[in-house]
């Protein structure tokens, strides 16, 4: 396995915060242009402090990082920062959440994050050639009202999202909480994800399974615990969007070695890979792509069968989708 063979290969990600890409020397810049005080005498002391305990430890630092994100330019400069990265590790298409509530909470009114983000968008296509989609997330530890809310109040933008999506604070926040949201985003046309079986217990995929009829599960790692759910997994041929390097990151598991993920792939699901918050966790798509090759044993053809899950199972139109099918056969 080479670093040639890992660029090469095209690469869509569909499970991505981009709030989460924030990267220290970006976080730092936007501070002083924004006039906010960050509680870091530096760079390299932002740095230290992203080593997490949990999940909730990490969600801290990552609302608090948010704070230098005030205009338009600030969301573009941060979607472009990432993709031009992105690009170079050989990442073709990427669907991002993003969390609206959390801006909306700090005075950012939604016009200056669909500004900043469709510009970022449009750039990335025509400079980069990749491809993007949009999720709307909701928090879940913010009540299911506000949800609903944000989903009408962002009328003027849902062109521009593929799907809804659940993302934030897992325990004590099930599913089944924002059935109504999502069957109005169903009316709406909007697909729908939800995290699930991160921290949360395998109940709570199917809960996203059934009260909120998702056609992706971002995680699902604990599914490994209920083999009944993982046959029902595999049958239904529901998509995993599994992130190897923020698991370990958040203590999901100790060491990649113990991870799920061939249990997983053994048992017939439909399995991608993806970075989640690469700025906290380590690494973008390609490092995660090689962290399991290393843990795993993985072969090219491995990769390969990875990738092109994300191929098929990502919001995209289908001439793009051939023309990456392509791309994938000739890596």
């Amino acid at each position: 396995m080479t670093d040639d063979f890992l660029t090469r290969l095209p690469k869509a990600e569909l499970h991505l915060h981009i709030e989460g890409t924030l990267e220290p020397e970006l976080m730092f810049a936007l501070a002083e242009r924004n006039g906010v005080s960050l509680p870091y005498a530096d760079i390299e002391a932002a740095r230290q402090a992203y080593d997490f305990s949990d999940l909730q430890s990490f969600l801290d630092l990552y609302y608090q990082g948010m704070s230098v994100l005030v205009r338009a330019r600030d969301f573009e400069d941060l979607a472009m920062d990432y993709f031009r990265r992105a690009a170079a590790e050989g990442v073709v298409h990427i669907e991002m959440h993003v969390d609206p509530q959390a801006h909306l909470s700090r005075g950012v009114a939604l016009s200056e994050v669909m500004e900043g983000l469709t510009a970022a968008c449009a750039k990335a296509r025509s400079e980069l050639d990749i491809s993007t989609a949009m999720i709307l997330a909701f928090l879940r530890d913010q009540p299911a009202a506000d949800a609903m809310q944000l989903l009408e109040d962002s009328t003027p933008w849902h062109d521009h999202f593929s799907a809804v999506g659940l993302d934030s604070a897992e325990r004590g926040n099930p599913p089944s909480k924002f059935q109504e949201v999502f069957a109005r985003a169903r009316e709406l046309g909007l697909e729908r994800v939800a995290h699930a079986g991160e921290e949360g217990p395998p109940s709570y995929i199917r809960e996203a399974l059934d009260e909120l009829q998702v056609c992706r599960i971002d995680h699902g790692v604990r599914a490994i615990e209920d083999v009944e759910l993982m046959e029902r997994l595999a049958d239904e041929g529901t998509v995993l969007t599994v992130c190897p390097l923020s698991n370990v990151r958040l203590k999901v598991v100790e060491r990649l070695e113990d991870h799920g993920l061939p249990t997983l792939i053994d048992a017939g699901l439909v399995v991608t890979i993806n970075s989640d918050d690469p700025a906290y966790f380590g690494g973008g798509m390609r490092d995660n792509f090689a962290a399991c090759q290393r843990a795993f044993g993985w072969s090219n053809e491995t990769l390969k069968w990875l990738a092109g899950n994300a191929i098929e199972a990502a919001f995209m139109d289908e001439e793009r989708r051939q023309a990456l099918r392509q791309r994938l056969v000739e890596s």
